[in-house]
């Protein structure tokens, strides 16, 4: 198939489209790096995500019309469903929540609370794409602080001398001959260029890292807007209160003496802020919220009613029916201004143990077309969640003991042990899925966690009898084991 060229991306599109050179196929590729099987879930995302590439490239009357599928995973806690969103929002580089169904459902719940989800996307955006934005002046900020402190250090020192020194004759200098005082001035703007080129040399070989420096710091400020105005108050003490408010939000600035390492971080970070346009990255994290945010809805199972006795009391339905604009598409207004949902793509979750997805609101069943159904994990699924991710718990754990100098070494027969036990514990008693895996091995390398200093330049090698010595009796026991693993 050759793609519809009618309306195609710029480059500039291109660049900000991770996800644009990335096949269905290879965006699995990428998920399977870190999460083991479900590999349903995986399509289903990957279609989606290619589906917000081909979007781009339609044309602009038909653009507005293509709305994401968003998706209903079925499935038990730890075999999979928040990592894989998350690690596909990672993939693309896409702002994502992930927020629990059940949160809405406490007491003192209001309905609008719902949109907190959409303003909260957007504050994660921002904190996103700012982020993006400093790191990308970094090295230019770096310089303009060097150059700051120079000019800080160089003051600092004259005042030094000054201060040592009898205060000058201010009406004597003003008194010579215009000639000797142009001499003067010339002769002094040379020796402070001297200075400051000499400290910037100081400054770049690291020698003045321990002396001090006085900074001009803007102080932290937590405003609290007065909501609650007692009965009684007259317009001018309301207008007075007013006004001490926003006085509270004028940024204030005090002096501060810190070492010329730490000077040198906070010039870095005072610069960079100088150099990225506030709002053209909001506007920016808006656009990216609109067209690419993920937004993970865990536990939605838990917001049906098992009866199925709806009525306008039960908490749970409400929330659905809060829920539908957001997910069918509609405007939310923040702080940053109006956020439209209709592009966002949601991703719903539950263990439906015992309820159904069709228990819920026929309007919400309809905004989650895509039903993904994920599988329970097997022993020999543990077994290569322990080996196979690149962030395998085992790897982590090898990482941490090295930093002590101490190897650790997992045979075959010892992996196998923990999956055995972890699935066995799960089939006893709460199927948690991979999560017991860390439970489990916690339990196994706990004396050698708690030891390792000890044991410097030692090989510490876990197989079968090593675990069974720490985990078996306890794996065996129901009642120790429901409580322990």
């Amino acid at each position: 198939m050759t793609p519809n060229t009618s309306s195609p991306m710029t480059s500039t599109q291109a660049i900000n489209d991770p996800v644009g050179g990335m096949t269905p196929r290879q965006i699995v590729a990428e998920l399977d790096r870190y999460i083991v099987g479900q590999e349903q879930a995986k399509r289903a995302v990957a279609i989606a995500l290619r589906n917000r590439w081909r979007r781009k490239h339609l044309p602009d009357e038909l653009r507005p019309e293509v709305t994401p599928k968003n998706i209903l995973m079925i499935g038990p806690t730890g075999v999979g469903k928040t990592e894989i969103a998350r690690r596909v929002a990672k993939l693309v580089d896409a702002p994502f929540l992930k927020v629990e169904a059940t949160k809405f459902t406490e007491v003192g719940y209001v309905g609008r609370d719902v949109e907190t989800i959409v303003r909260d996307l957007v504050e994660v955006s921002i904190s996103l794409l700012h982020g993006e934005r400093l790191e990308a002046v970094r090295d230019q900020a770096r310089l303009a602080a060097v150059q700051r402190l120079a000019d800080l250090l160089v003051e600092q020192r004259q005042r030094q001398r000054r201060s040592g020194r009898q205060a000058p004759d201010l009406e004597a200098e003003a008194s010579q001959d215009p000639e000797l005082r142009r001499r003067r001035e010339a002769n002094i703007r040379r020796r402070l260029a001297r200075q400051r080129a000499r400290m910037l040399d100081l400054l770049n070989s690291n020698a003045l890292e321990d002396e001090t420096v006085e900074l001009e710091i803007e102080q932290e400020f937590d405003a609290i807007i007065p909501l609650d105005i007692a009965g009684g108050v007259t317009p001018e003490e309301l207008q007075e209160t007013f006004s001490e408010f926003l006085e509270g939000l004028t940024p204030r600035r005090r002096s501060r003496r810190v070492s010329v390492r730490e000077a040198r971080n906070i010039l870095t970070q005072q610069e960079a802020n100088r150099l990225v346009d506030f709002d053209t990255v909001v506007e920016e994290a808006i656009r990216r919220a609109e067209e690419n945010g993920i937004i993970f809805i865990d536990e939605i199972d838990k917001l049906i009613n098992p009866s199925g006795d709806y009525g306008p009391d039960v908490s749970g339905e409400g929330v659905q029916r809060d829920l539908l604009p957001i997910v069918e598409g509609s405007v939310v207004m923040t702080r940053y201004g109006p956020v439209k949902t209709d592009h966002i793509l949601f991703i719903a979750a539950g263990s439906f143990q015992s309820v159904r997805p069709s228990d819920l609101i026929p309007e919400l069943q309809g905004r989650f077309p895509i039903r993904i159904e994920l599988d329970n994990l097997s022993q020999d699924d543990l077994y290569a969640i322990l080996t196979q991710p690149e962030n395998a718990i085992t790897r982590q754990y090898q990482a941490l003991l090295a930093a002590e100098d101490v190897e650790l070494v997992f045979t075959e027969d010892g992996l196998r042990e923990i999956a055995r036990l972890a699935a066995e514990v799960n089939g006893r008693t709460e199927d948690i899925g991979a999560r017991r895996l860390h439970t489990i091995v916690e339990r196994v390398l706990e004396d050698v966690s708690f030891e390792a200093p000890e044991h410097r330049g030692e090989r510490v090698v876990i197989d079968e009898e090593y675990v069974r010595q720490r985990v078996g009796d306890i794996a065996a026991d129901d009642d120790l084991s429901k409580f322990i693993l």
